[in-house]
């Protein structure tokens, strides 16, 4: 690549880049804009049209209040100067309100969605821990059961029967009676603990059932998926979703007009600095022009020539060219415009000399 297309190329992404910021600017100030207007509207919804149509025109005169403060800061007066600072803060605050209105609003109806599937998974928790506590009961009695059969076998299978008598003797006995009666109690308890036992599987199926609708309540949740950040945060912090959402919006608010703003003043610098270099990113050079001879005459009846004022002689005109020479060399500008404007100041002189030498 020749030097030449290297500062060609310099000079085009010099001209880009504040190009570039006034679009981040002008979006930022635009999205601003479009949050703040509907924010402020809804605050004042019964005329929300005249607001909306004051808000836009506040937001458009709040970035040319920036601009003109920038390009004109030097000459504006003091009192003026307040004034229009004055108003560019209140109305970057009023922006700000409006963004806050805005999130807050957009963020109470994410939060009423919440709530109602909160309250859903509630509902469904409750009823299967309700179920959980009778599989509980169940379970106590089964046990009982349990105990009660195998010790109505262990008599069954004994099928001895040992009581002591008036006498005070112990009398020990088997009785088919007896035997019958065990074995009715048996087949009593048998048939209540597979009763029990269907009854528990049909409280586990129901426990089981609420516990797939809390997950699919929970994880097809789009209002979960989007504050699910926000309450990790406030699980971390320890503070509660809406404190957490409060900063997050004030750190937003802060950022978000002040950058528009910061960033269309950068860009007019930028921008104004440009317009005063050339190519090479220097300072533009005024090459004086050659200066004009102006024979003035006056009304003078008697001498009217001796009123006539000589042009300048060809050696105050070369000296005139070689100063312009001289300032060209220690201005610093670049080689090329420099060289160009000296050999210009050389043909004059050249063409002085030509003069002269001819005359002589």
């Amino acid at each position: 690549m020749e030097p030449q297309e290297g500062l060609l190329i310099l000079y085009a992404m010099k001209r880009f880049f504040p190009i570039l910021i006034l679009i981040a600017a002008l979006s930022l100030a635009t999205v601003a804009a479009y949050y703040s207007v509907f924010g402020i509207s809804k605050l004042f919804s019964s005329q929300a049209s005249a607001v909306i149509l004051m808000a836009a025109i506040l937001e458009v005169s709040k970035l040319i209040t920036a601009s003109y403060l920038e390009r004109f800061w030097q000459t504006i007066h003091w009192l003026r100067k307040t004034y229009l600072i004055t108003a560019l803060v209140a109305l970057m605050a009023i922006t700000s309100l409006g963004i806050y209105g805005f999130l807050v609003s957009a963020y109470q109806e994410t939060e009423y969605k919440m709530k109602a599937e909160d309250k859903q998974v509630e509902v469904q928790a409750k009823k299967r821990d309700r179920y959980k506590q009778q599989v509980l009961d169940i379970s106590k009695d089964q046990q009982n059961i349990n105990t009660q059969i195998i010790q109505l076998s262990k008599n069954l299978g004994n099928n001895v029967i040992q009581y002591t008598n008036s006498e005070g003797q112990i009398i020990t006995t088997q009785s088919s009676s007896t035997r019958r009666i065990i074995q009715q109690q048996l087949d009593s308890q048998t048939t209540r603990r597979d009763s029990i036992a269907i009854k528990q599987d049909a409280l586990n199926d129901s426990i089981t059932k609420f516990d797939l609708n809390i997950l699919n309540l929970e994880t097809n949740s789009e209002v979960a998926a989007e504050i699910g950040p926000l309450k990790y945060v406030a699980n971390i912090t320890g503070k509660d979703t809406d404190q957490v959402v409060n900063w997050f919006i004030l750190i937003f608010i802060f950022v978000f007009d002040p950058l528009a703003v910061m960033l269309l003043i950068s860009a007019n610098k930028i921008l104004y600095e440009n317009s005063k270099k050339n190519i090479y990113g220097e300072k533009k050079i005024k090459v004086l022009k050659e200066e004009k001879v102006e024979v003035k005459l006056e009304e003078n009846k008697d001498n009217p020539i001796s009123n006539i004022t000589p042009p300048p002689s060809p050696s105050s005109e070369k000296q005139n060219f070689l100063n312009q020479i001289n300032k060209i060399e220690k201005s610093g500008a670049s080689s090329k415009r420099a060289g160009i404007a000296i050999q210009d100041l050389k043909t004059k002189i050249q063409k002085i000399d030509d003069d002269n030498i001819k005359t002589y």
